[in-house]
């Protein structure tokens, strides 16, 4: 018998199952493959580089396919992480049923499992980012009482051949609509494929960007997705990322996630958005103000802001990004509905009253709980951030805040009420840390601050270690000032870039 509540979830495997995919067992993928007439499964796992990696099965009968799930396969960790060496690389990536999803480019019917790495011992393999993560959260909720929940909007640029039909204005792109933008239909296209896979989407739209040159269009488009728990919340970036891949192949485009892609245009982020939790319950306000609670885990996030760039914008160009009016943040602060700051507090529908009913004089006036929707907003990471260890390293500096003596003294102090880019303001300005200006100073600092990361034994010597070697190669402490005049050398390292994440 059909279960409504499962009748326009856009999941096959859970309209089919009728059951969340929370609760998915290795029984019913077979039971799934067995009756819908899956030919394949394949693995997914991300590498050191962020882009997901496949791994694939023909599936040849009952007793094959029971092995494939029950057992894993073994993978060389050398050739996927930096930090591994090749003498002792053999790991097993072991699939997590509840993420299980039916590819949506497949061409022979095909289920897709997200694996987790495990070590030669069968346990967790300590230094895995997805591991970290979860060790992050965990020590969080533990030490604290409080976990955080986020969400990512995921920014990119389509690009294309030149259209001189409807040209929208240069860099006036928000939330603008056909025909005046090009790629809406390539957006929706996506989203339903990634909404098959199980992601919570919130909405989409296009972005400030746009431009074109003597070749190309460049157009910006967004997606954001619903707040849930870290894990599923990393896991449905990393799919969504690589489905807007696979979807502007089909379109015969190229989407980039690249922080930058041309001087004086805007840069595409990865914004990410938590709320803490008590008790199943958003606590990010109380009483229509920004929580104490939150105040801590601001102030703590804010204390490591400039380590965390190690893992939120990894690569020589995303330094190109965060410079002043260019729609990034630089500086260490926080704000309500202030753009211009590295926290955000968005507008929360606090005061808002019934707004429906005033707009729709036929419905009845019913007052709506909007606690939900509160949140607070990093925006400093990008596309090239490596999504679970800026999340491991967000719930480190959530917890970082809880044991911070000062912390709400220092949330005060980091405050702003002003665009802290505006020239009157330069006295403000001038009181409040930077954020890094280099793939080195971003090494430096997570350095520096190593010990935070460390605690609880979440991050690992190696894992921070083989971060740093990684940024400090670039070699880029003046390459900012040194090229950004010069285009030539920009593009070029823009299209080293391209296709960072």
């Amino acid at each position: 018998m059909q279960n409504h509540a499962y009748q326009l979830n856009p999941n096959p495997l859970v309209r089919f199952l009728q059951k969340p995919a929370k609760e998915f067992t290795k029984a019913d993928i077979i039971h799934y493959v067995e009756h819908n007439d899956i030919k394949m499964i394949n693995f997914r796992y991300v590498g050191g580089d962020g882009r997901l990696k496949a791994l694939n099965f023909v599936i040849q009968s009952r007793e094959h396919l029971e092995t494939i799930l029950s057992t894993g396969e073994r993978v060389d960790g050398s050739s996927l992480f930096n930090f591994l060496e090749a003498g002792s690389s053999d790991l097993y990536v072991v699939p997590r049923f509840k993420t299980a999803f039916l590819n949506p480019f497949s061409q022979v019917p095909a289920v897709d499992i997200l694996c987790s790495y495990f070590d030669k011992d069968g346990n967790p393999l300590a230094s895995a980012p997805e591991n970290i993560m979860r060790k992050a959260h965990q020590a969080l909720l533990e030490k604290t009482g409080y976990s955080l929940e986020v969400m990512g909007e995921i920014e990119y640029y389509v690009i294309s051949e030149k259209d001189e039909l409807y040209k929208a204005t240069d860099q006036k792109g928000y939330h603008e609509s056909t025909p005046f933008v090009k790629w809406e239909q390539l957006r929706i296209d996506a989203m339903m494929a990634m909404a098959q896979t199980g992601a919570l989407l919130k909405y989409s739209h296009s972005e400030v960007g746009n431009f074109s040159d003597d070749e190309h269009e460049y157009e910006q488009n967004e997606v954001e997705f619903l707040p849930t728990n870290v894990e599923d919340a990393a896991d449905q970036l990393i799919i969504a990322k690589w489905i807007l891949r696979e979807v502007g192949y089909q379109y015969g485009v190229t989407i980039s996630y690249a922080p930058k892609i041309t001087a004086g245009k805007a840069g595409s982020g990865l914004h990410i958005h938590m709320r803490p939790m008590k008790d199943g319950k958003n606590v990010t306000l109380d009483n229509g103000r920004v929580s104490d609670v939150s105040r801590k885990v601001i102030a703590g996030i804010l204390d490591i802001a400039p380590a965390l760039s190690a893992f939120g914008n990894t690569i020589p160009t995303s330094y190109f990004r965060l410079v002043p009016h260019q729609e990034a943040p630089t500086n260490v602060c926080w704000g309500e509905r202030n753009r211009s700051a590295l926290i955000r507090v968005p507008l929360g529908w606090v005061g808002a009253g019934d707004m429906i009913a005033r707009a729709n004089p036929m419905e009845e006036t019913h007052q709506m709980d909007f606690s939900d929707k509160s949140t607070f907003e990093f925006r400093c990471p990008d596309g090239s951030a490596d999504i679970y260890l800026l999340i491991a390293g967000l719930c480190v500096g959530a917890r970082h805040g809880f044991e911070m003596p000062d912390a709400l003294a220092f949330a005060q102090k980091t405050f702003v009420d002003v665009n802290i880019f505006d020239e009157k303001h330069k006295a403000r300005q001038s009181e409040l840390a930077q954020l890094p200006y280099s793939c080195k100073t971003a090494a430096e600092y997570l350095l520096r601050q190593a010990d935070v990361f460390k605690q609880h034994d979440v991050f690992t010597d190696s894992l921070l270690e083989g971060t740093a070697k990684r940024l400090l190669e670039y070699r880029d402490e003046n390459l900012r000032e040194k090229i950004s005049c010069n285009r030539e050398e920009t593009m070029k390292l823009v299209r080293r870039f391209l296709h960072c994440g």
